[in-house]
């Protein structure tokens, strides 16, 4: 069996290779494993440009010392869908045939995984392509659940690359109005308003905390900061009501942060909260906090019954073999798609 994947072999540098010796022993099936033969994956833009441009501040479990250099190879993805061609001998939860959402595997034609990092698509409604989306919408769907949200409540979403995107859509979905998008860029405002958002905003324009506060009568309650930049940060503190929820989704991989605790925190009881996906219970859910396979199947359910739009976030679609354009161009285009996918059925 041939198995391929995409790498990146060096700095800014994708390619479409056969999958080296040391990869190979991944694909060894166990008695707990699943092996799934890839259709659809999905490109985590923020993720996969710090791996490519070599950022050493990716993992939550290593932090950088002066002096590290970024080694290569590093390998691309981790969310995807496809059918089950193989499993171990204690697998009960899927079989062969079935098609799966696949988390923690990568941008590879077939991975192997243990069974945890499986879910079955149940409803027919959802196609491969949604369903490659699905592992990705569980963080965003992870850091609404951590606000704890209310109905009719207001929110704020700062940033809208896919993550941003899909907190809109679940911001809405759960019944907070107003929802605000918040974005730089017009044609993302413009995306969050086609998929429910009441307002999109320019967070460089003048007065924006103002307009904000008028907007929502004194503030927000829940707000998603996606940027991972300090700037984001000290803007969505700007526009809170008092003891609003402030959940921290973006990855904030710098460490120059200067903020005004005293006023912007301390004084107006902001809860600020880690929502990085990690941070969520291994075997069951409660409250606020659901495990991953249960957010994979919440979204799941959400897309079916159209509560939620991912088909509609996908602009591109390409062959594996086309990944090295296509990875120039996230690294170069400050304007990439929000979605862009790979058919490994073209490979």
């Amino acid at each position: 069996m041939k198995y391929t994947n995409i790498a990146f072999t060096k700095l800014n540098t994708a390619e479409y290779l056969p999958m080296d010796e040391i990869r190979l022993k991944e694909m060894e099936m166990g008695d707990n494993s699943v092996k799934v033969k890839t259709v659809i994956s999905t490109i985590s833009c923020g993720t996969e440009k710090a791996n490519i441009t070599g950022d050493l501040n990716v993992s939550i479990y290593e932090e950088p010392k002066p002096g590290d250099v970024a080694q290569f190879p590093r390998f691309a993805g981790y969310s995807s869908a496809g059918t089950v061609v193989e499993v171990g001998k204690n697998v009960k939860s899927v079989k062969v045939g079935d098609r799966v959402v696949v988390a923690h595997g990568g941008h590879r034609n077939y991975n192997v995984v243990d069974e945890r990092y499986v879910v079955k698509i149940e409803d027919e409604r959802v196609s491969f392509a949604e369903a490659a989306m699905a592992f990705i919408a569980v963080f965003p769907l992870a850091a609404v659940r951590k606000t704890r949200l209310e109905l009719g409540e207001s929110a704020m979403v700062v940033g809208l690359g896919i993550l941003g995107q899909l907190v809109v859509q679940f911001a809405h979905a759960a019944g907070a109005v107003p929802v605000i998008a918040v974005d730089p860029v017009e044609d993302r405002r413009n995306i969050a308003l086609k998929f429910g958002a009441d307002y999109a905003l320019d967070p460089t324009e003048p007065d924006f905390a103002k307009k904000v506060k008028e907007i929502t009568g004194g503030g927000v309650n829940a707000a998603i900061e996606v940027t991972g930049l300090g700037v984001g940060l000290q803007q969505t503190l700007d526009c809170m009501a008092k003891f609003g929820r402030v959940a921290l989704l973006g990855c904030t991989r710098d460490y120059n942060f200067t903020i005004d605790y005293y006023r912007k925190v301390h004084a107006p009881g902001i809860h600020i909260i880690g929502a990085h996906t990690m941070a969520r219970p291994l075997d069951e859910s409660y409250p606020g906090y659901f495990t991953e396979q249960d957010d994979i199947k919440a979204s799941l359910k959400l897309c079916a019954s159209n509560m939620v739009n991912f088909k509609g976030l996908i602009a591109e679609t390409h062959s594996p073999k086309d990944c090295g354009e296509v990875y120039t161009r996230l690294v170069n285009d400050r304007n990439f798609p929000i979605v862009v996918q790979f058919d490994w059925t073209q490979e």
